[in-house]
């Protein structure tokens, strides 16, 4: 049984008052008092000390208390001050959620005070003190209750608060590791695409620069664009970082530029728009982009000298990209489970789409991403 030292302290506290103030006569029981001797003090010692243990064992410290004061009443000893006790155990039962017994403590109570006034051979005077006991023991268990709800309430919404500010937490790493994922796609998508040209065209160069000067150095330029392109979508996506807009503004308008880096690689295009264009949310831009730049970029890693077949096309509440190749994809030379196809994935299905991508039957390979588009169905 644990006793918490607040509780010895205050159950000292409440002995020292409540026998000074009965040996001070500060109270009056009624008539028939008598003087305080060794029984009637020994009565307070217990039940004062019995509170020591009142949150421990709160129905027994209220019987032993409310006892104590019955005895001490039966004998007629002076003053009020000994029901105290009783009536700090009976609060103390209530706040600790035992309603039932603090009631039943305080109707105990209650019943043997009025029928030791009942047997007095005297009438209780108005001003008598234990005429208010009943008074007392209904606003211990009603405070009692009050308290315990208080603080139920208070519990309550600390948890919320610790929930809510623990969910906040989740949210904010879960937005951080969104983050991580989107910076890591852009520079998978921009620097595996640059690189890939980079080193076709640089190894066009290495192979022409003795006999054919001209073209190595075409091949060289198209290397620097390359870079510079890089360069600007670098510094896009760290401006998205610094500034935390919407993202770099890559889209189906930079097509050209990604056709001719492609056809400057030796892979011809034959480009084709189907339907009527009309303008798409700055995500689903993006991310149609970013699939085709992906996909030209296996092409120039993995398909040898390949052409491709980009096809756009626009239909109600929907868009969809096509990009096939005649290359090696359908031999198994072509990974068919790259990062690169897993990234393509990601960025369709965050977008409400769907990706298919694959060996064609006739050679080659296959890319297909349908993107839901808000508002055009």
């Amino acid at each position: 049984m644990k006793i918490r030292g607040s509780d010895v302290l205050m159950a000292a506290g409440v002995l020292a008052a409540v026998v000074a103030g009965t040996y001070a006569r500060l109270s009056y029981a009624g008539p028939g008092e008598g003087e305080l001797g060794p029984l009637g003090l020994g009565l307070i010692t217990v039940s004062c000390l019995a509170l020591a243990f009142r949150r421990a064992a709160p129905v027994l410290v209220g019987a032993v208390t409310t006892g104590a004061a019955v005895a001490y009443y039966a004998g007629h000893y002076p003053g009020v001050f000994a029901a105290a006790p009783a009536l700090m155990a009976i609060y103390t039962t209530a706040t600790l959620g035992r309603r039932r017994a603090a009631i039943a403590l305080a109707a105990a109570f209650a019943a043997v005070a009025y029928g030791l006034v009942a047997l007095s051979a005297t009438n209780p005077a108005p001003g008598d003190g234990i005429n208010m006991l009943t008074g007392w023991l209904v606003a211990m268990v009603v405070l009692g209750d009050v308290v315990r709800n208080r603080r139920a309430y208070l519990r309550e919404v600390e948890r919320r608060a610790a929930e809510a500010e623990r969910t906040k937490e989740e949210a904010a790493l879960r937005r951080a590791g969104e983050e991580r994922l989107w910076i890591a796609q852009e520079l998978h998508d921009t620097l595996t695409h640059t690189i890939s040209v980079m080193n076709v065209q640089s190894s066009v160069a290495l192979q022409l620069i003795d006999h054919d000067p001209e073209r190595a150095r075409q091949a060289m330029a198209v290397v620097k664009e390359a870079g510079g392109e890089a360069m600007h979508e670098l510094r896009s996506t760290l401006g998205v970082l610094r500034t935390d807009s919407g993202g770099p503004g890559a889209g189906l308008a930079r097509l050209p530029r990604l056709v001719a880096r492609t056809e400057g690689a030796g892979h011809p295009v034959a480009s084709a728009v189907v339907g009527d264009p009309y303008e798409l949310p700055a995500d689903i831009d993006r991310a149609l982009y970013r699939i085709v730049q992906e996909a030209f970029t296996n092409v120039l890693r993995h398909a040898g000298a390949a052409s491709i077949d980009l096809t756009t096309e626009y239909h109600p509440g929907m868009v969809v990209v096509r990009v096939e190749d005649d290359g090696s994809g359908g031999d198994g030379t072509r990974p068919p489970h790259g990062m690169g196809l897993i990234g393509m994935r990601e960025r369709a299905v965050a977008a409400g789409g769907a990706l298919h991508a694959g060996p064609r039957p006739e050679g080659g390979f296959a890319v297909r991403a349908e993107l839901p588009v808000a508002g055009r169905a």
